[in-house]
C-alpha cells in the first residue's frame, strides 16, 4: 500500500511533557529513515543534540536529517522558516521514509497543518497525524505545564510570537488538533488520578481522539510512524511497568483486522462509516485502498484516529484487486470487531 508522498507526523506538547524522550525512542527503535524538524528556543526547549546523539543514522547524515529552527514559534514563522526547511528536506525525499515535526510548547498546531497544504509541498507530503503529549503528573496536580518557569522563559525569549495565547487555551488547541494523545509520566499516577487525568483530557479535547498512557517515551513505533507491519495479528505490548505501582496498566493490546469486501461504495459514505467507528472501537490507525466504480485508479486511504486522508493513485501490480469494486483496508484498534461492525453498516 505504497504512496509516493512522504508521511509527516506532528508531535506537540508543552515543555516537559516528554517530546524529546518520545522522539529519541521513535528515531532509535522505529527503523525508518526519518528527518526531524525541531523547534528550538536557544538553550530553552527541545535540545537537538539529544536527538543527534541517539544513533538513528550514520554520523555523516545527521545534519541532513535533523533541522533545527531557532527563530521562535513555528506557527508564527511558517513562511519564513518552516516552508523553506520543508522544501529543502523534500529535495531528498527519495532518501526518507517520513518527516517528524516537533513544535514548541507555545505553537498552535493548526497553522502548521494548514501550511502542509501549501501548493509547494502538498503534492509531496500527507499528514500522518498529530500526536499530543500531556504531562500526566503535572495535570493531576492541576496544571497542564510541569515546568511553568521554563514556558515563561520561552515566551520572554521569543520576540516573534504574535499570539499571546493563555496556557489553558494553548492546551485545548493542542488536544483538539490531536489524532492521538499520549499521557506521559503515567507510572507516577495512581489508578484514581490516571482516571481523572483521562477525564480532563477528554473534557478539554476531542471525544473521538484515542488516548494512551506511556512511561519513559516507550510506545510501539508503528502506532505513530506506521511501519507497514500492520498485517500482524498482535502488534504490540506497551511496557509501562518500569516502576512499582498499585494499578494495572502495564500493557496495551493493539488488535489488527483486515477489511476486504467486494461491493460498490461511495467515497463519502465510506468516510462517514469509518469516522463513526473510530470512538466506539478506539481505532488508532487505518490504511488501504478502495476501488470505486467509474474511477480508473483506486482511492488510497490513510486514517489516524478520525483524520481521514484520501487520494487517487495506482496500486502495485501484485496487490489484491476486486473484480469490479470493493475495498482492502487494514485497521489497528484497541477493541476488536471493526470488520463485523463495518459490514453491519450496510
Amino acid at each position: 500500500m505504497s504512496d509516493s508522498r512522504l508521511p509527516v507526523t506532528v508531535v506537540t506538547g508543552f515543555l516537559g511533557s516528554g517530546k524529546t524522550t518520545l522522539l529519541r525512542h521513535l528515531l532509535s527503535e522505529g527503523h525508518q529513515r526519518l528527518a526531524v524538524v525541531v523547534n528550538e528556543f536557544g538553550t530553552v526547549g527541545l535540545d537537538g543534540d539529544l536527538l543527534k546523539n541517539c544513533g538513528f543514522c550514520p554520523d555523516d547524515k545527521v545534519d541532513e536529517r535533523i533541522v533545527e529552527l531557532n527563530n521562535g514559534c513555528l506557527c508564527c514563522t511558517v513562511q519564513e522558516d518552516f516552508l523553506p526547511a520543508m522544501e529543502a528536506l523534500l529535495l531528498r525525499s527519495n532518501q526518507l521514509d517520513g518527516i517528524i515535526i516537533e513544535t514548541s510548547g507555545l505553537a498552535l498546531p493548526k497553522p502548521l497543518l494548514q501550511a502542509l497544504n501549501w501548493p509547494a509541498i502538498r503534492s509531496k507530503v500527507f499528514i500522518n497525524g498529530v500526536v499530543t503529549l500531556v504531562d500526566g503528573y503535572a495535570l493531576s496536580n492541576g496544571s497542564p505545564v510541569g515546568d511553568l518557569k521554563g514556558i515563561n522563559e520561552q515566551i520572554k525569549s521569543d520576540n516573534s510570537i504574535d499570539h499571546l495565547t493563555p496556557i489553558n487555551e494553548l492546551f485545548r488547541d493542542q488536544l483538539i488538533s490531536a489524532d492521538l494523545v499520549l499521557i506521559s509520566r503515567s507510572d507516577l499516577l495512581s489508578a484514581k488520578n490516571l482516571s481523572l487525568v483521562r477525564d480532563e483530557v477528554i473534557k478539554q479535547g476531542n471525544h473521538t481522539t484515542n488516548i494512551l498512557t506511556i512511561s519513559n517515551g516507550k510506545i510501539e513505533p508503528s502506532l505513530i510512524l506506521d511501519l507497514r507491519n500492520e498485517q500482524k495479528n498482535y502488534i504490540s505490548r506497551l511496557n509501562q511497568n518500569d516502576h512499582d505501582h498499585d494499578h494495572d496498566h502495564d500493557h496495551v493490546d493493539v488488535i489488527s483486522e483486515h477489511l476486504r469486501f467486494e461491493f460498490p461504495i461511495e467515497q463519502d459514505v465510506l468516510r462517514e462509516i469509518l469516522i463513526k467507528l473510530v470512538p466506539e472501537y478506539q481505532i488508532l490507525r487505518l490504511k488501504g485502498r478502495c476501488w470505486i466504480e467509474g474511477k480508473a485508479l483506486p482511492l488510497q486511504i490513510q486514517m489516524v484516529g478520525s483524520r481521514f486522508n484520501s487520494w487517487f493513485e495506482n496500486s502495485n501490480d501484485d496487490s489484491w484487486k476486486p473484480s469490479r469494486a470493493g475495498l482492502d483496508l487494514v485497521c489497528l484498534s484497541l477493541k476488536g470487531g471493526v470488520e463485523k461492525a463495518f459490514e453491519r453498516s450496510f
